[in-house]
């Protein structure tokens, strides 16, 4: 697959015919607010379907709950074990990479800045976090697991906010193509699985290589469950570092929203921090991930400790090389792993389960300045995220 600004164009103009039609009858009949009460209770695969669900609902429901038939199990274990070995790693580059990339693309700031608020940053975070967390579990496809039933959740929603900016005039789709397109979708697909890995190997995490391609595999699952294009979506890494190289080409530049959500990312985990010593590592740990033009552009502040977290790959190198050379070593260290994710996690969600409810309607802000309309495309230096 070859990526060009032809290919990239028609896929913004392109959004998820299925999960739009359901969406769009659910709010023609006024049937959102039952759908999301009774959808509270549908939270693991196999729970039967509660009497009263719309009909829509219902028959999309059971259309998309089990995975591709192309799925490769073998690569999915591969996936989840290489999740376990580094699921410090990856929550470090989902928070402090994966999440100011998001930022970095002004459209997509601005609708994380309508949809999920800026009074509550944590909930994008949290609903990212327990997303991944349901993924990687042995059982993630099998009865009394609870991706399925969060993936169909997902998928109404970002339905749901086509839905909704359509249909308020508060999307410029002449100038935007469509709101949540297949290319916005692919690139959000690329910054949790190719930057994620990228983020890894910048923090000097040894990693096999049929280990990172299962995780990127995991991911193309992952897509194809929420309605992103198969044939579009690449299949390798190569491929999806050229189309994650011409997305950010075509879209990253400075923003109020991204700045405004990146300072409500900073003061989040600050307060995660224990004491306030530490409090500049998350700061230095996003500029060191992202790269300095993107951390401007973010306005991530600047501290002494950009220096000291350099120094980082060599600390968890050496960690590495106790886990390689210590079964115990290794036990203990996944162990606090484990522990340390499952904690940010919960303090992430303060204790709940997030349950991606359909939105009955947006911010009427619509985030700093209204209706979004193209800017004037940037031009990239000689290099960009590094």
């Amino acid at each position: 697959m070859t990526c060009t600004e032809a290919s990239m164009d028609a896929l913004r103009q392109a959004g998820d015919d299925l999960a739009d039609a359901v969406v769009a009858e659910l709010f023609e009949r006024g049937e959102v607010g039952k759908f999301n009460t009774m959808m509270r209770y549908v939270s693991t695969v196999g729970a039967p379907l509660p009497d009263g669900l719309p009909d829509v609902a219902r028959e999309y429901l059971q259309a998309t709950s089990v995975p591709p038939a192309w799925v490769d199990w073998g690569e999915m274990e591969k996936a989840r074990l290489f999740f376990i070995d580094n699921n410090v790693h990856i929550s470090t580059a989902l928070s402090f990479a994966s999440m100011p990339a998001c930022y970095v693309v002004p459209h997509i700031a601005k609708l994380l800045s309508a949809t999920h608020g800026l009074s509550y940053p944590s909930k994008r975070m949290a609903e990212t976090g327990q997303f991944t967390v349901y993924l990687m579990q042995p059982d993630a496809f099998e009865a009394g697991s609870r991706f399925i039933p969060a993936a169909q959740k997902v998928r109404l929603l970002h339905a749901s906010i086509r839905y909704h900016l359509k249909r308020e005039n508060r999307w410029d789709t002449a100038a935007m193509g469509t709101p949540i397109c297949q290319e916005d979708m692919i690139g959000g697909q690329m910054f949790f699985s190719l930057l994620v890995l990228d983020s890894l190997h910048r923090l000097g995490i040894h990693m096999r290589v049929e280990g990172a391609e299962a995780y990127f595999y995991a991911w193309r699952v992952v897509g194809a469950i929420l309605g992103i294009d198969q044939d579009a979506v690449p299949k390798s890494l190569e491929e999806a570092r050229h189309f994650l190289d011409l997305y950010m080409i075509r879209h990253m530049g400075p923003s109020a929203e991204g700045a405004h959500l990146t300072r409500q990312l900073i003061d989040l985990y600050e307060e995660v921090v224990p004491g306030t010593l530490f409090d500049p590592i998350v700061s230095a740990l996003i500029r060191y991930l992202i790269g300095d033009t993107c951390a401007d552009w973010l306005q991530v502040p600047r501290t002494p400790w950009d220096t000291v977290v350099k120094t980082v790959p060599h600390l968890l190198g050496v960690l590495e090389t106790i886990e390689d050379r210590s079964p115990l070593g290794a036990w203990a260290l996944d162990r606090l792993g484990h522990l340390t994710s499952i904690l940010e996690l919960s303090s992430l969600t303060r204790g709940r389960v997030m349950h991606y409810a359909v939105p009955e309607q947006l911010k009427k802000d619509f985030g700093v300045s209204g209706t979004l309309r193209r800017t004037h495309r940037w031009t990239p230096p000689a290099t960009t995220i590094s």
